[in-house]
């Protein structure tokens, strides 16, 4: 039987947002009670409908938020959850796996993983 050695050197690794949110919008949507992710609010949505016109585009697949704060990176996750689960349950494990998956997919350590609720879905809505 071979054996195969591998020799790495440290490096600087820099990782890409969008990746980072790529891989925490599938750990988020593979847990139970999500529906979907939602776009994270912003000023535009607070405007009346006759100014957004032409201003808001609307990406629902941008319910993921990564920032670097100093030397380490924070999540954000947007979702809808299904009517009748319990949402602090939802929140809870989606707070938990997004973090386990993240930290072993990219083998570093992530400061905050925040999830916050945008609405209450009918599964017949979704």
């Amino acid at each position: 039987m071979a054996t195969i050695s591998k020799k790495t050197i440290p490096a600087n690794v820099k990782l890409s947002l969008p990746a980072i949110a790529s891989v925490a919008g599938e750990a988020a949507m593979e847990c139970y009670g999500v529906v979907g992710l939602a776009p994270r609010p912003s000023f535009v949505d607070y405007l009346p409908k006759a100014i957004q016109k032409g201003l808001a585009k609307e990406d629902y697949s941008k319910g993921i938020y990564a920032i670097k704060s100093g030397k380490s990176y924070e999540v954000s996750v947007y979702i809808y959850v299904a009517y009748g689960v319990k949402v602090t349950e939802v929140c809870f494990e989606v707070q938990k796996k997004v973090k386990y998956v993240l930290e072993n997919t990219f083998q570093i350590r992530f400061a905050a993983v925040n999830v916050y609720v945008q609405d209450v879905k009918d599964l017949e809505e979704a």
